[in-house]
């Protein structure tokens, strides 16, 4: 592992971290880059070594976590603040370096059950790993 980029990663989170949508610590140390569209949001990063599970690509865990920031992200933005009710999570490939993206959209909006997805993709746009998920509104718009 490249101690000194996972050093210098978490050093910027900690100075650049505050408690918003696209601020906070996790999404600050993962270095993600958050973008909106009318109806979906993407979410990119870099795939860095600090990032791998034992096997040497990047960790199902942070993929998941990737996959639900999109869609929380996606649900906040067009809808209002929720909590995740239900995840599943299929994982298809591996990562082992460059920018991946996970790109969220709505499958049914609700008053206040709603229904999303998130596709995973790697630097060749390969999918590497998807998600659906149950939400509810805490906070309607």
């Amino acid at each position: 592992m490249d101690e000194a980029q996972a050093r210098a990663a978490f050093e910027e989170a900690i100075r650049t971290h505050s408690p918003g949508f696209g601020t906070f610590f996790l999404a600050r140390l993962l270095g993600l880059d958050i973008s909106y569209g009318e109806a979906d949001c993407t979410v990119k990063f870099e795939v860095k070594d600090f990032m791998f599970n034992p096997q040497g690509s990047l960790h199902g865990g942070l993929i998941a976590t990737v996959l639900d920031i999109s869609m929380g992200h996606l649900l906040t933005a067009k809808a209002g603040v929720g909590m995740t009710l239900q995840m599943n999570t299929q994982y298809i490939k591996p990562a082992r370096a460059g920018l991946v993206q996970a790109h969220a959209t709505f499958l049914r909006r609700g008053r206040s059950i709603n229904y999303l997805e998130s596709r995973m993709t790697d630097p060749g746009g390969d999918l590497m790993a998807f998600a659906t998920s149950t939400w509810r509104l805490l906070d309607a718009k």
